[in-house]
């Protein structure tokens, strides 16, 4: 997974601390600290996913779809649909090199098992969790 996970978690969990108020895409950039567009980008991939809705115009922003406890992490991940944990390097082996003709198959069983792990935990957790346990470290 590369860092637009975090940042989609980042964002959600703000939403949750206002369930009831829409957050613009530059309210949401200004706080995470990134481009609006990157938001709006991100924000499109979640509102495609039904974890988040928009409204244009006066008064428009984005709130999330349904309550925080029931978006879990691997919904997120899902949403992100590029979400892999690991990748296959692209470089094509050298056809006399004996590892190389089978290492693609040989790793693909094992990042397959990684990526069926990861869900398993990311299923165990919700938006509302880290948001939780994000709060409850800062007032520490």
């Amino acid at each position: 997974m590369n860092s637009r996970f975090s940042l989609a978690i980042h964002v959600l969990c703000l939403l949750a601390m206002q369930p009831e108020e829409r957050m613009t895409s530059g309210f949401l950039a200004m706080s995470i600290g990134t481009n609006p567009v990157v938001i709006r980008r991100l924000m499109a991939k979640l509102r495609e996913a039904e974890l988040v809705t928009s409204k244009g115009a006066a008064g428009g922003g984005w709130m999330l779809a349904r309550p925080a406890a029931k978006i879990s992490l691997t919904s997120v991940r899902s949403a992100l649909e590029d979400e892999v944990a690991m990748r296959m390097h692209k470089e094509q082996p050298h056809p006399a090199c004996p590892v190389g003709q089978g290492v693609h198959q040989a790793l693909s069983l094992v990042y397959g098992q990684v990526d069926t792990a990861i869900d398993r935990a990311l299923a165990q957790v919700s938006v509302a969790d880290v948001l939780a346990d994000a709060l409850a470290k800062v007032a520490k």
